[in-house]
């Protein structure tokens, strides 16, 4: 461990720090806190920084990075906006750089030497940077004079964006040097705060909190009973609001769906979320960056890091997982410090969907345990588990689910129960699917290497990878390639499907079968703890959303900000709004001054309207049954066991053409996506 100096700062370097804000930045002066922080910084201080959206936390870190000497590490969990920081701070002259797993091997180690050599004050990195290659040394052979872990409420379990890769901070930290260290959010509870303190290892660290108050927004909340009316009181905030405005809905499938029905509406709007491909997303945000969107419909991938300061309305079309969440995401609204409104559309509902995903991320007890009995029964001689997550999931006792079941995995590799195994390099277990016929016609050309792998397969099998068979690859033709390349060729000859192959040995693997559940370290206590938090995190967003007092006070004494008043006359419950829903299908008009919107009668479709299929969706269904049942002819399974109807269903409407529109579709896990994605992609594209 280093020893660290600390020293009082002179006014002479607070006054350069000055000179940096107004030179660099452009500011005459520090907002609130800014200061407090930068001094604190300046004098070794480890330091943890809770400034509200907008309050301009980077600014406490950047400005001592221009004082001292040495480099700053900037730890941010915000990859796709590192490139936009840095050449923010670029464009001021100020020499920066980032590395994230976007760059190229070369890159990196091209950047890592500039950073060597001196030439870069600033350097912005993800956390999982630090898992693979010698960065952490190389970076710290330079010297950290300081080291900023942004978004700071990624490393507590009881924060609202829980990060495995942000829990290994501290190590980070540890190999850098320990370097002085300040950390910074925009929502923290008192609780919360320890826990970044805790986990970082902070020593006696200054906090400094400004308070969480944002007097010029205004916060409402919408009972509806479902998504119809939910739509129809976004389309009707979206009328009575001209200005630019933020929409977050909990899946892609949501957001591509209310994106669709603004457009037809005539209100220019974009999809943005993690399944789009990133030239899209950047298209989406430059040109809502630059008014070319009014409305951008996002998941919670959009935001963090985003400086937009006229966003007039930011509304949540299902209730987030947390008041810390909700506070910081519906926060992006009224940066410029004009009014603005936040609104959360909430159906009582809505807390089964996190309900569902909290049960998958931190399995129960009994599920763990019933996840490893249905491994040991399947685990063979060497203790490899057959099947994948979904037949695992299948094969435990109760009902488990898939994500479950993987969370279970994690839990349980975590302990050292099992691993992954990426199996033999050389003994695959390769089935033929196509023809000879269409061999010939679709594998043709003397030199095509792919039909020449497929002959030496079926030589080198005598003919038994038409039922499937283990072959060793290393005993083919060397001409045919390097195993690498063997394994790119056979993977490109599955997507297509001419076969179908693995690794002999990968998969799941037991450490020790014979072990019982109890014999395995398992840390029950922290997943119940983390369990329960989630759940508590979740009720507080509820209890929120019921409450007939000020919202804004509820909200601040949940954050334990001591000035939160009784009242506000900004919330809809001290204006005495009493707001009601629209349905989709039926114009209204507010009543006058009073409420946004204004309840209307809601037209009831049967089921048997909601379930028609058109032509097309119906010819797509017909293909998509025709391969299910294919596959579990081939894999000897029922055909639910691959996808069941109401998937298929799904798909036949969606008609997903990227992998991240298919994960999007109910029923589509991450194990069946990777083993069936390519297939039924294909299918739908018609490739």
């Amino acid at each position: 461990m280093r020893h660290r100096l600390l020293f009082r700062v002179t006014p002479e370097l607070l006054a350069r720090a000055r000179q940096v804000l107004r030179d660099q930045f452009g500011h005459e002066a520090f907002r609130p806190g800014q200061e407090q922080a930068v001094a604190s910084v300046l004098e070794g201080h480890d330091t943890l920084v809770i400034l509200p959206t907008g309050g301009g936390k980077s600014v406490c870190y950047q400005v001592p990075a221009l004082v001292l000497d040495g480099l700053t590490v900037v730890l941010s969990p915000l990859i796709s906006l590192m490139k936009d920081q840095v050449d923010a701070l670029e464009a001021k002259g100020i020499p920066a750089t980032f590395i994230n797993s976007s760059l190229g091997a070369a890159e990196i180690s091209a950047r890592l030497a500039r950073v060597q050599r001196g030439e870069v004050r600033l350097l912005y990195v993800a956390p999982e940077r630090f898992d693979v290659g010698a960065a952490a040394e190389r970076i710290a052979a330079v010297g950290v004079r300081l080291l900023a872990v942004d978004e700071a409420h990624c490393i507590s379990e009881w924060g609202h964006d829980f990060r495995p890769s942000y829990r290994r901070v501290r190590s980070i930290r540890e190999r850098l040097g320990e370097p002085p260290t300040i950390a910074l959010t925009a929502t923290a509870t008192p609780e919360v705060r320890r826990d970044i303190a805790r986990v970082l290892a902070l020593r006696e660290p200054r906090v400094i909190v400004t308070g969480f108050d944002r007097p010029n927004l205004r916060w409402h909340v919408v009972r509806t009973k479902n998504d119809a009316e939910k739509d129809g009181t976004l389309a009707h905030l979206l009328e009575r609001h001209t200005g630019a405005a933020i929409v977050y809905a909990a899946t892609r499938k949501t957001v591509e769906r209310v994106a669709t029905r603004l457009e037809r509406a005539g209100i220019r709007a974009a999809a943005y979320h993690a399944g789009l491909d990133d030239s899209r997303r950047r298209e989406v945000q430059e040109s809502f960056m630059n008014e070319g969107l009014r409305v951008i419909v996002a998941t919670n991938a959009f935001g963090m890091g985003i400086d937009k300061s006229n966003v007039r309305l930011v509304v949540h079309h299902a209730m987030p997982g947390s008041l810390e969440a909700y506070y910081q995401e519906a926060g992006r609204a009224g940066r410029d410090g004009n009014t603005a409104d936040c609104v959360l559309l909430h159906a009582f509902q809505d807390r089964f969907t996190h309900e569902f995903f909290i049960k998958g991320a931190s399995p129960e007890r009994s599920v763990v345990e019933a996840v490893y009995a249905a491994a040991q029964q399947r685990a063979d001689g060497g203790g490899v588990v057959e099947g994948d997550l979904a037949s695992l999931a299948a094969a435990a006792r109760g009902k488990v689910s898939d994500r479950e079941a993987e969370s279970a995995v994690r839990v349980l590799v975590t302990a050292g129960a099992m691993h992954h195994s990426a199996g033999s390099w050389s003994l695959a277990r390769v089935r033929l699917l196509a023809t000879h016929e269409r061999i010939r016609l679709e594998l043709d050309g003397d030199a095509n290497l792919q039909r020449d792998l497929l002959r030496a397969l079926w030589r080198l099998s005598r003919g038994r990878i038409a039922d499937g068979a283990i072959v060793d690859l290393s005993a083919l033709p060397s001409g045919l390639g390097d195993p690498p390349t063997l394994a790119e060729q056979l993977d490109d000859l599955e997507r297509r499907q001419f076969l179908v192959w693995d690794r002999v040995g990968e998969g799941l693997v037991l450490d020790n079968p014979a072990n019982a559940i109890d014999q395995w370290p398992v840390d029950w206590e922290s997943l119940e703890r983390r369990r329960q938090a989630e759940l508590s995190q979740l009720e507080m967003v509820q209890k929120y959303a019921y409450t007939d007092r000020c919202r804004r006070a509820f909200v601040l004494r949940y954050f334990g900000d001591p000035p939160a008043n009784a009242t506000c006359a900004q919330c809809d419950n001290c204006l005495h709004l009493g707001h009601e829903a629209v349905r989709d299908d039926v114009e209204a008009s507010p009543k006058s001054g009073r409420a946004l919107v204004k309840k209307t009668r809601a037209k009831r479709q049967s089921p048997e309207e909601l379930d028609v299929l058109s032509d097309d969706d119906q010819a797509l269904l017909d293909r998509l049954r025709e391969l299910r049942r294919d596959l579990s002819k081939r894999e000897g399974v029922p055909a639910y066991v691959v996808f069941p109807d109401k998937t298929l269903r799904a798909m036949a409407v969606a008609k997903p053409r990227t992998p991240g529109a298919l994960a999007d579709v109910h029923g589509v896990g991450p194990a069946k996506m990777e083993k069936y994605g390519p297939a039924f992609l294909g299918a739908v594209r018609g490739d």
